[in-house]
């Protein structure tokens, strides 16, 4: 149980906002210390995972693409979508794609969406301009919360959405974990069924404090607007 303080150290680090890549290395050391692993073992580990996964590095070759399509415009066509839609509200655009993001990843299609190629050109805009039409002129923290509730719609909804699918690499690694270090045998559908209930309860959850996005806003600038009405007035 020993090895276990380094889920430990990823809390601490993470509760004290320190640099998530040192977090999970130092917790990577830690563990691999106590389980007996030799530097050596420990640098070829990590090695051998980098040289592993160097595919999660291929966005960056979207990024041009993005930069190409933003410079013409697509984040004011997206703000302009979004404001003839006058029923979507800003907690409402995101539940929804919270709940789209869930259905795509549950049969496979992770890659759909995503933080640098969705999030920031289409969803993120499209909330700030719900937000405006509805509310008026935003202030930085509103911002900046819309913009955070936006990538969190769309963590939330692949994280919990793709165990659902059978052939995804977190369901295969725990199949083969689990059979080759302790002899069981465990069936990836069993594993997939069991993470519909989850998946649920995340969309339940994080689509209530989506929809709940909508009346923080409503309050946040109402009190703002309060507070430069009375500006007004004093200098007036």
């Amino acid at each position: 149980m020993l090895v276990l303080l380094g889920v430990l150290v990823v809390v601490v680090g993470f509760a004290l906002r320190l640099n998530p890549l040192l977090v999970v290395a130092a917790a990577g050391i830690v563990t691999a210390l106590i389980g007996g692993f030799s530097p050596t073992q420990i640098l070829d580990a990590f090695g051998s995972g980098f040289a592993g996964s160097r595919s999660v590095s291929l966005f960056v070759v979207t990024l041009p693409v993005i930069g190409l399509v933003e410079r013409f415009g697509l984040q004011e066509q997206a703000r302009v979508l979004i404001g003839r839609l006058a029923r979507f509200t800003t907690g409402r655009l995101l539940a929804a794609y919270l709940l789209l993001r869930q259905c795509t990843a549950a049969v496979g299609l992770r890659d759909i969406g995503g933080p640098a190629q969705t999030v920031r050109p289409l969803i993120a805009p499209m909330a700030l301009g719900a937000a405006e039409r509805r509310h008026g002129p935003l202030t930085d923290p509103a911002i900046e919360r819309i913009k955070a509730h936006a990538a969190g719609a769309d963590n939330v909804g692949l994280f919990f959405g793709e165990d659902v699918f059978i052939a995804i690499g977190s369901i295969l690694l725990i199949t083969g974990f689990v059979d080759t270090t302790y002899g069981l045998r465990l069936d990836a559908l069993e594993i997939a069924l069991w993470a519909i209930p989850t998946a649920l309860c995340a969309l339940v959850i994080h689509g209530g404090r989506l929809l709940w996005l909508d009346r923080w806003l409503a309050r946040t600038t109402a009190g703002a607007s309060r507070s430069r009405t009375g500006a007004t007035e004093v200098r007036a």
